[in-house]
């Protein structure tokens, strides 16, 4: 009963910069965690960041440490992505999640539809 929904994805020039929105809505009495993962052409989903939904706990997966930060507005039910320094290999469909988990896909139990980032050598 939670809905998510990604927004902010394009095109980018490596070295540049995006911002990803995740709009969530519905009972998220269930959810301590929203997360974020990617996923390229045949390749596996990964874990990105996540966010505890007090704002307290972060994490971010060693591809991206430094380089992307994870935020959140209670107020306007939205979880961020600042993504910076954009690589090549940052191309991927990134999906927001809810759930109980925190650093891995498998404990979340909502998902978005995803947004496309591709990013241009």
């Amino acid at each position: 009963q939670v809905t998510l929904v990604e927004s902010g994805g394009g095109l980018v020039q490596a070295g540049g910069s995006l911002r990803l929105s995740c709009a969530v809505s519905g009972r998220t009495f269930s959810t301590y965690f929203t997360g974020w993962f990617r996923q390229a052409p045949g390749k596996e989903r990964e874990f990105v960041s996540a966010i505890s939904w007090r704002g307290a706990l972060t994490g971010y997966a060693d591809s991206v440490q430094g380089r992307f930060t994870i935020s959140k507005d209670n107020a306007k039910d939205t979880v961020y992505l600042q993504m910076n320094s954009l690589k090549a290999e940052d191309t991927a469909v990134y999906y927001c999640a809810a759930g109980a988990a925190s650093w891995h896909a498998g404990g979340y139990s909502y998902w978005g539809q995803g947004t496309q980032v591709t990013v241009s050598s």
